[in-house]
């Protein structure tokens, strides 16, 4: 069994059985400072009075742990262009060295590949030119270890050889002296170190980009806990590289045209990202939210943070068991799937992105951990963002319109999702969209790969004044790793099928004003009811946990019986009517075809009961049979109870229930009228057929 945590967005193992105690390395000296006092532990069980009063001393406790981490977080550095271009635009030999040092490094492994390929020894110097790159990357420093970390998880970009050296940067990379990070405890938690823990390991467990992590144990409760602490220096480091990549996006902007994206906003909004990343105490705020809107859910798991221990450079978490998301081989042995793990993050991610909008911004397989129990941790919360409320919302929608192929309003929802304003006019854009989606939309949506998307909307995107928001660049950030980690597993895995459980769900179940017009218009076309999209969708719903049949059907009634309901009304009631018919006549159909024939002869005089194309009577057959079976996917879900209709009851008892109620029986019986009518009169109908043309006897 290894033992995982995270530093630096990243975790770090120690096999079972390896020791560890305080070890005060050379050099090391002790501060005498007072101890402080571990937060009270939470308590659990059933809430009682007196459990509820410790909870609530708890979290008073809590609290006020919270905020001395803040204040010992007070000159925690933030991301600021204008001081950096300050910084550093005096220092123009800095400048130029670091810069000369990238170029030489990158240029040099670029004019290798260049003679492999040339020489033809590209394939057999893979894992030579894969450890190169992973060494240039580490030198390079954070900036280019978080580059190689993204690419890691790049299956379809990167051949495996260099995704195996690659995958070495999110736990395998250079320590710094552990003086230094025992020193860097003590500093920025006022207290020698064997007041606080009584034991911890003489050396980090691993070691990442910002950070390396120590495992230690709490000297006034046992706990065995992660302890992250900061790099020396970091800020230093990575400020020069931001200065020196927002020049470069300066240059994009202003002599690339393909690119119409606003290049140096993109990087502002990664700086500042990684800039928080470097102020533990927001790490822990972050985590602490996390954990409160996801960890709901039983297989998912955030660490708790203690805050007594936590400061803008130190942070104390939780450890966590487990193994990374792709050591496949690994988790197959504690009995254990991959696909099943990657569907849970798959569905909190979309929980993520499209229902608090508040999302893990860096999934990649070192924040992603299997535990021994099935769940699946989460780990490292430097780098959030946040989706905003409108977007949410759009892009459920835009899912909808490209399934009805509705390029008109996809082409308006780039509104809502700020990619455009509202000045430009979006019609050219439609013959754009049209072109690549009436090719990817060959196969069903589920099919398609997310990357496929992503690319086809590149192209799009660069041919028109779009401008992506950088919220949307870490959402395709974070799908697309999660596809990539299914991918190790599953070459054919799809992750907009694995998707559309949830999409399903929230169409049917949500009560939003704008969610209720997205489903009204997948499920109505040219005034008829799409009855195989209903049954898609419940299909689909009822692959998700929390779909519930009650939820489903209550939002659509008071929709329908709402003031501003009168044209759905018209069309369910045009609906009821050819249902009601469809089963009436159906039914009427069994029971003649039931009949011996002899005493069909007698009763109808030798003529069929009714006139009826066979072609309409098929039609209605098949509509009856459909309906019949979304009810049964309706009871078949698990919480349905027949006594979870009784509020849609009481809904039909309103005097707008009964007059809709009215109107429907009203057409029911003109069409039936009508038949029996013709019936009578033997009107003729090309091409006519009784009902025991249906006879299968």
């Amino acid at each position: 069994m290894s033992l995982v945590v995270s530093a630096g967005g990243h975790p770090f193992y120690l096999q079972a059985g390896k020791g560890f105690s305080i070890s005060k390395p050379k050099g090391y000296k002790i501060c005498p400072r007072a101890a402080l006092v571990e937060a009270t532990p939470r308590v659990n069980g059933s809430p009682s009075s007196t459990s509820i009063q410790v909870l609530a001393t708890d979290r008073a406790e809590e609290l006020k742990a919270e905020a001395r981490a803040l204040a010992r977080a007070a000159d925690a550095s933030v991301y600021s262009p204008q001081l950096l271009a300050k910084k550093y635009g005096s220092r123009p030999v800095k400048a130029v060295k670091r810069t000369l040092e990238i170029l030489v490094a990158l240029g040099t492994f670029a004019l290798k590949l260049f003679l492999d390929q040339k020489n033809g020894t590209l394939d057999q110097n893979k894992r030579k030119r894969a450890a190169e790159l992973r060494t240039i990357f580490t030198r390079l420093g954070p900036t280019f270890i978080k580059l190689g970390q993204g690419l890691s998880t790049r299956p379809d970009l990167c051949p495996p050889e260099y995704l195996e050296e690659l995958a070495q940067l999110q736990d395998a990379l250079p320590t710094f002296p552990d003086a230094d990070a025992f020193s860097c405890i003590e500093t920025e938690l006022g207290m020698p170190l064997e007041s606080i823990f009584s034991s911890i390991s003489p050396t980090p467990i691993a070691a990442a980009s910002l950070g390396q992590v120590y495992k230690a144990r709490l000297k006034y409760s046992g706990k065995t806990v992660a302890v992250k602490v900061q790099r020396p220096g970091i800020e230093e480091a990575i400020g020069l590289d931001f200065y020196l990549i927002r020049g470069l996006g300066f240059f994009i902007n202003k002599y690339v045209d393909i690119i119409t994206t606003d290049a140096v906003a993109l990087i502002d909004e990664f700086a500042s990202r990684v800039y928080q990343e470097l102020n533990y105490v927001q790490e822990g705020q972050n985590a602490r939210k996390f954990k409160m809107l996801y960890a709901d859910k039983e297989d998912i798991l955030v660490p708790d943070i203690f805050w007594n221990y936590t400061s803008g450079k130190v942070l104390t978490m939780e450890w966590v068991d487990g193994v990374k998301l792709n050591e496949q081989a690994a988790i197959e042995r504690q009995g254990l799937k991959l696909l099943d793990l990657v569907t849970t993050g798959i569905q909190c991610s979309l929980r993520q992105l499209l229902e608090y909008g508040y999302f893990h911004a860096d999934p990649h397989p070192g924040n992603l951990l299997a535990t021994p129990e099935g769940k699946l941790a989460f780990l490292d919360f430097g780098m959030m963002s946040e989706t905003p409320e409108e977007a949410r919302f759009a892009i459920i929608g835009h899912v909808v319109h490209m399934v009805n192929r509705d390029y008109e309003a996809m082409a308006r929802d780039y509104y809502a999702l700020d990619f455009l304003s509202a000045d430009v006019d979006v019609s050219p854009i439609v013959p754009a969209l049209r072109d690549f989606f009436d090719d990817a939309l060959s196969y069903t949506v589920s099919e398609l790969n997310f990357k496929t998307l992503v690319d086809g909307l590149g192209s799009v995107l660069y041919q028109y004044p779009f401008n992506v928001p950088p919220y949307y660049a870490l959402i395709l950030r974070s799908l697309t790793v999660l596809e990539g980690l299914a991918l190790y597993a599953d070459p054919n895995f799809k992750v907009l099928a694995a998707s559309y459980p949830y999409f399903a769900k929230r169409l049917l179940t949500d009560p939003n004003p704008y969610l209720r017009d997205a489903l009204i218009e997948l499920l109505f076309k040219d005034g008829r009811f799409r009855w195989n999209r209903l049954e898609n969708l419940l299909v689909q719903g009822s692959k998700d946990r929390d779909f519930s049949a009650k939820d489903a059907l209550q939002p659509v009634l008071k929709l329908l019986l709402g003031p501003d309901g009168e044209e759905l009304r018209t069309l369910v009631i045009k609906e009821a009517v050819r249902v009601t018919e469809a089963v009436t006549l159906c039914t009427f159909v069994d029971t003649y075809n039931s009949v011996p024939s002899f005493m069909r002869s007698l009763i109808f005089n030798g003529n069929g009961a009714l006139a009826m194309s066979s072609a309409e009577l098929q039609s209605m057959m098949e509509l009856r049979d459909q309906v019949f079976r979304i009810w049964g996917l309706l009871r078949s879900s698990e919480n349905f109870d027949p006594a979870l209709l009784q509020p849609i009851l009481q809904i039909l008892q309103q005097p707008e229930a009964r007059s809709l109620g009215g109107r429907v029986v009203g057409g029911i019986t003109q069409r039936l009228a009508a038949r029996l009518l013709q019936q009578v009169l033997q009107m003729p109908m090309a091409p006519t057929s009784s009902l025991s043309a249906l006879d299968t006897r």
